[in-house]
């Protein structure tokens, strides 16, 4: 097999690039790592901070939706709070 970066030949079950050091690990950054991001907010950011130099595309994906995740619960927070004034300016 060749190396994705330097294109040098390397074994086939090469994880690192011994030439130029490039990770040879295919980084799909599927829909799933957003979705775990979005479901569990802290793992979707570990995972960023572990994945960011390693898997780009993956981190990215967790990152996401962990921001969506906080992104939502503020909304839904604001939303909670201009209700409950709402309520009380009406007295209902």
């Amino acid at each position: 097999m060749n190396c994705k970066n330097c294109g040098q030949e390397i074994d086939n079950k090469a994880v690192i690039c011994p030439h130029c050091g490039v990770s040879q690990a295919v980084d799909s950054g599927g829909f799933g790592w957003s979705l775990l991001g979005c479901c569990i907010p802290l793992a979707g950011l570990i995972l960023f901070l572990i994945w960011k130099d390693t898997k780009p595309k993956s981190a990215k994906a967790a990152g996401i939706g962990a921001l969506v995740s906080v992104g939502l619960v503020i909304v839904f927070y604001v939303l909670i709070f201009a209700l409950g004034i709402g309520a009380s300016l009406y007295g209902v």
